[in-house]
């Protein structure tokens, strides 16, 4: 059986998620480090990262077959793990992070998109999964 296509059905709003997700953490990040990387480089080093991540995932999804789809959900997993590394990170010792990052607290700066994100993907990607991949 072939997997599904990846950017079809609820693969749709997962694409124009993290196309929306790449240009607010690009941009966000591009301003910052070229203005004022030396009050907050780690944060905004984050930000850069995570623009970077999520571009990755929507092309994955967009470019669509087995290897993306597995690309893409090994990218999903360390991007959930960064986001609860840095959410966790950001509340236990608030001074490492002069200013926020995309997945400060969590996201909640993005209405807590960037730990909700990985999830449902995670599960879109596992659910297109050719039969017996998906277990």
């Amino acid at each position: 059986m072939s997997p599904r296509r990846l950017s079809g059905g609820p693969g749709t709003l997962l694409v124009w998620l993290y196309g929306v997700m790449v240009v607010g953490a690009v941009s966000r990040s591009a301003v910052q480090i070229s203005t004022e990387f030396d009050h907050a480089p780690l944060a905004y080093s984050l930000s850069a990262v995570a623009g970077v991540v999520y571009g990755f995932i929507t092309y994955s999804l967009v470019r669509g077959g087995e290897t993306a789809r597995k690309a893409a959900l090994a990218c999903c997993v360390l991007e959930l793990a960064g986001v609860l590394t840095v959410g966790t990170w950001t509340l236990v010792e608030p001074s490492a992070f002069p200013d926020a990052t995309v997945w400060s607290d969590f996201g909640i700066g993005y209405l807590f998109i960037p730990v909700l994100l990985p999830l449902s993907a995670i599960y879109w990607l596992r659910k297109a999964a050719p039969t017996g991949d998906a277990a």
